[in-house]
């Protein structure tokens, strides 16, 4: 699964990088993001590829009455989006997730009362993006427009399945030379990236 990643370059770094410019030029980006707080995470869609904007993480689907649902689309398995009412709706509406690296927590215990927690990046530190989707909700009460997103999960490659040695999941990371095919529509392969892994 994926509910904790940091992002900790400078907003030049992240318009050279993905080639796009912030929606708001007064935007202040967060290092860390913790799922649960449900916070505003940069994200670049398919529908403004030349734009950073950013969207509540928790994917609302527009035919939700409120924004309980979202403590339930912080992931979505790739394996069954097709096939999750809170996310077929959203299979068109692609984006990707800037960050440099996220957190997981490995059992030691059967129980998992103890943990050693890994901070997982590429081998250099780059930049990279989580595959993700996103929806449009009208809050029917206040007239809101909320954009929100979620993260894609897949099954854990041989690093991430010792490190996630429960559920065994880990977010989809996209090669650079993927990530317009990914915007585009086009249907995700499992690539074999080079992650490390440190204790922190």
């Amino acid at each position: 699964m994926c509910f904790y990643f940091h992002q900790s370059k400078t907003a030049t770094e992240l318009l050279h990088r993905f080639k796009a410019t912030f929606e708001n030029d007064s935007v202040l980006l967060k290092s860390d993001y913790n799922a649960f707080e449900f916070p505003q995470i940069p994200v670049i869609t398919n529908k403004n590829p030349n734009t950073i904007q950013l969207f509540n993480w928790g994917l609302i689907p527009k035919w939700a009455n409120n924004r309980d649902i979202r403590k339930n689309t912080l992931n979505a398995r790739i394996e069954t989006l097709s096939e999750k009412p809170s996310f077929r709706s959203s299979i068109t509406k692609r984006c990707l997730i800037p960050a440099d690296g996220f957190y997981e927590w490995q059992w030691l215990d059967a129980q998992g009362k103890q943990k050693q927690k890994y901070d997982i990046t590429l081998p250099n530190g780059e930049l990279f993006a989580f595959a993700g989707l996103w929806s449009e909700w009208i809050d029917t009460t206040s007239g809101e427009i909320v954009h929100s997103c979620t993260i894609i999960t897949t099954q854990a490659n041989e690093l991430m399945s010792v490190i996630h040695n429960t559920k065994k999941r880990m977010p989809v990371i996209l090669q650079p030379n993927f990530e317009n095919d990914w915007l585009q529509g086009q249907a995700f392969q499992q690539y074999n990236l080079d992650l490390i892994a440190n204790k922190i």
